[in-house]
């Protein structure tokens, strides 16, 4: 790389070469050969293969990760499914959304499972990508429920099978508990292991 002393501001400017990755001893198309092999292999298995250290490898996937990333851009999704994960013990988590037709998560965030968290996703879509979904699937959780209804009026709100379930598990063991106490004698047995 050439170095030339400037004379304007007195500080000496590198030459910017575009083939070269963001560590300058690989080249793009190298760091973009090492991300793809790592879509098939371990990163270990890539540094032994090319002989590599493995930081050197995890960085060029990284890099190549990013270009990813940035050629995508930002999806349009038409359904969405929205679920938190658990980061470690305790009450700290992430809100995963998910694009349901692609079949593949593409946010995730969030300080915990707040409606302050669940905006961050509708703010990084965008409002005019947020006005075109049409199904939002998620879990009971109200903070869910409520963004979605702000962010996205005009989309659909799904419940998972799973909490629909539950809830009404839940109501038919009230109604089989009242209707118990409610009775006597025989008709008490007929309850009783239903």
């Amino acid at each position: 790389m050439r170095r030339v002393a400037c004379r304007t501001c007195g500080t000496v400017k590198r030459e910017r070469l575009d083939f070269l990755a963001d560590n300058p001893h690989f080249t793009k198309r190298f760091a973009f050969y090492v991300g793809r092999r790592c879509r098939q292999a371990s990163i270990r298995d890539v540094a032994q293969e090319l002989r590599l250290g493995w930081d050197t490898v995890k960085t060029l996937e990284m890099q190549y990760m990013r270009a990813q990333i940035k050629r995508a851009g930002t999806p349009g999704p038409q359904a969405i499914g929205i679920d938190e994960i658990s980061i470690r013990k305790g009450h700290s988590y992430r809100i995963v959304v998910s694009d349901l037709i692609r079949k593949r998560p593409i946010w995730f965030g969030g300080e915990d499972r707040s409606e302050a968290s669940m905006a961050q996703f509708y703010a990084w879509l965008g409002a005019r990508k947020s006005g075109k979904i049409e199904l939002v699937v998620m879990d009971m959780w109200k903070p869910f429920r409520n963004v979605a209804r702000e962010r996205a009026p005009q989309a659909a709100i799904l419940f998972d099978k799973f909490h629909i379930m539950r809830h009404l598990g839940e109501a038919l063991d009230k109604v089989r508990k009242a209707e118990y106490a409610r009775l006597g004698g025989k008709e008490r047995r007929f309850i009783k292991g239903q």
